[in-house]
């Protein structure tokens, strides 16, 4: 059974052609017969100037045109429906009218055009509109918001202009239901904050996006660095079939049903099917080979979004035909500037919907929370939203504007504590048992105990504290003090016995006397220096052992020699004899020199 890009219909693959033929011909004669729109495969829902708009849908006044099977939104922000999708099957993201109204509703393009004018209508070109607008944001006066949304008289507001901000109301009302990174979401790279080396001006990823040449590719990245919004930018602005799957939620059987129908698009309708996978890296190794076949022949182009690194988390395989993309940290002033776009939308929610006062944070605020934040613009948003929130009922110190003025003492008293960002299993995991190693390597016992604290505040299991400290007891430390190795072991054991948080202290004595002990890498270095020969020098690692000190537990081992000549240290004065133990090709060999460090000088001393 195949799905009819026309009526969406199941129709069996033998008389697919007919059914086409039926439907082709159905279709021209409805255009025939009744005035049509300039494209009738096109259905425009706009937040501000369709004259289909948002409300009358969401309020269940759709006429039978809006389920016109070959229909797609053109609209910024809004899910675009292909023909050829399947209605039945969620995978093709086919929402509901309700839910393409949310998703217009969050389009920060609507921000973008979604000026409220309260001084008259907001005709382009018209006295009013030359007008300075008034910035919420920025604590303007809501006197006269107040009388055009509460009063009801106008106040010089025509009835178009009225109608316009009722309906704008409306929009915002929908909005605020929905989360405030989702509210906020960019739609076109024209609004994407950051990452301007891929999207910016001349960007490879751009160029890709705007020429709607999608390769198959792996967004890598921190949270919050903008991975998926890329994503949906993509599946706004390409003609090819788009696909969401994410690696929490589908298995293998959803992943097979998007690639039978991505097969049976392309040979119907030779359009290309983009997937789009989250969290990527949640799916093992043989889930992601079921991607290998259909990557590899063209069936599907693959987007994948992981926190982790592909290095580790992808098959290699896949990982070669798809290229990576890496996204950075956002900047202090990229996080700014998403941070000062979520306030308006916040304050013209505050204001329009729930008559409450707005937010002015004050330069210090702003500066704090973009500091926490440590470049996830979706923490940022969640704390901003979690403001706003505190803020719904404790909104009694206003200033003569009536303005809650929020300063950084504010936002740590709602807070409470320190927002921590750790990652117990990404690259914040690596990044910070690194920085916790070598502070102890370098004898910095205060930096370690700083590092050990973030891990734990974090929630990093103690064990795998313990267990590297026990490496670093042997690695770091050596032979200049033997006491250490059983003293990591002993820590190791007291935190099973005990465990958090009465094991803590065990942890932070342990770290501080690695980190004050006298270092030495000697057996470190011979170590790698010795596995170096026996991987690179093939004679080295198939040497034949010297007969003298082989065993020869039976007699015919005995008869061809095996430990004929071998002296038995222990028989001799001190233990000392003269007796190879090399291999005699490499008699000599030396992989512990009796240098403990380095010999090189550090001239920034």
């Amino acid at each position: 059974m195949v799905n009819c890009p026309i009526c969406s219909k199941e129709i069996d693959i033998d008389f697919i052609n007919k059914h086409l033929d039926s439907c082709t011909k159905k279709k021209q004669k409805e255009k025939s017969t009744s005035p049509k729109d300039e494209d009738d495969d096109k259905i425009v829902i706009t937040g501000t100037s369709s004259k289909s708009s948002l409300s009358s849908i969401l309020s269940g006044n759709r006429k039978e045109k809006s389920s016109t099977s070959s229909a797609k939104i053109k609209s910024q922000g809004t899910y675009r429906y292909q023909p050829g999708s399947t209605l039945s099957t969620p995978l093709h993201n086919k929402r509901t009218y309700q839910e393409l109204s949310e998703s217009e509703a969050g389009s920060p393009s609507s921000h973008k055009h979604e000026t409220i004018e309260l001084d008259g209508e907001p005709n382009e070109g018209s006295e009013s509109s030359k007008r300075p607008k008034q910035d919420i944001t920025l604590g303007s006066s809501p006197s006269r918001q107040q009388e055009g949304t509460q009063g009801g008289n106008g106040n010089g507001l025509s009835s178009a202009g009225k109608a316009r901000i009722e309906e704008q109301i409306k929009l915002l009302k929908i909005r605020s239901k929905l989360p405030l990174a989702e509210r906020v979401r960019p739609t076109t790279l024209d609004n994407y904050v950051g990452q301007s080396h891929l999207v910016g001006k001349g960007g490879i990823l751009r160029g890709f996006i705007e020429s709607d040449r999608i390769p198959s590719l792996i967004l890598w990245g921190y949270p919050g660095t903008g991975k998926t919004t890329l994503a949906r930018i993509i599946s706004h602005s390409t003609h090819a079939r788009f696909v969401e799957l994410s690696a929490t939620s589908n298995g293998i059987k959803d992943c097979k049903a998007v690639f039978d129908e991505a097969k049976n698009e392309s040979r119907l309708t030779k359009r290309k099917t983009i997937v789009f996978v989250d969290e990527i890296h949640r799916f093992n190794k043989a889930q992601q080979d079921i991607f290998l076949p259909y990557v590899e022949r063209g069936t599907i182009t693959l987007i994948g979004a992981t926190t982790e690194n592909p290095s580790f988390q992808l098959n290699s395989a896949l990982l070669s035909r798809c290229r990576v993309f890496v996204l950075k940290k956002l900047e202090i002033e990229e996080i700014t500037t998403i941070i000062k776009n979520a306030l308006v939308e916040i304050n013209k929610t505050r204001r329009l919907v729930h008559n409450k006062p707005v937010l002015k944070f004050l330069p210090d605020a702003l500066e704090y929370l973009c500091d926490i934040s440590d470049g996830d613009s979706r923490s940022g948003l969640n704390l901003l939203e979690l403001t706003d929130s505190h803020f719904m009922t404790n909104d009694t110190s206003t200033n003569e504007k009536n303005m809650i003025e929020v300063s950084a003492e504010t936002l740590r008293t709602i807070f409470k504590r320190t927002h921590m960002i750790y990652d117990r299993v990404g690259d914040a995991h690596y990044d910070t048992i690194s920085a916790f190693h070598k502070s102890i390597r370098g004898s910095d016992p205060d930096a370690a105990m700083y590092y050990l604290a973030r891990m734990l505040k974090g929630g990093e299991s103690p064990l795998y504290i313990a267990r590297r400290m026990i490496r670093i007891a042997s690695e770091d430390v050596g032979v200049l003090d033997d006491t250490c190795l059983p003293f990591a072991v002993a820590a190791y054991q007291a935190v099973q016995f005990v465990g958090l948080p009465e094991a803590d202290l065990a942890l932070v004595h342990c770290a501080v006397k690695l980190a004050r002990a006298p270092k030495s890498v000697e057996i470190y270095r011979g170590w790698k220096e010795m596995n170096a020969k026996l991987n690179d020098e093939p004679n080295f690692a198939n040497a034949p052992i010297p007969l003298h000190i082989r065993n020869a537990p039976t007699k015919l081992m005995d008869e061809l020699g095996y430990g004929e000549g071998y002296k038995y240290n222990p028989d001799f004065k001190d233990g000392k004899v003269k007796q190879d133990y090399f291999p005699a090709a490499f008699l000599g060999t030396k992989v512990l020199h009796g240098l403990h460090l380095g010999t090189k000088i550090d001239h920034d001393l």
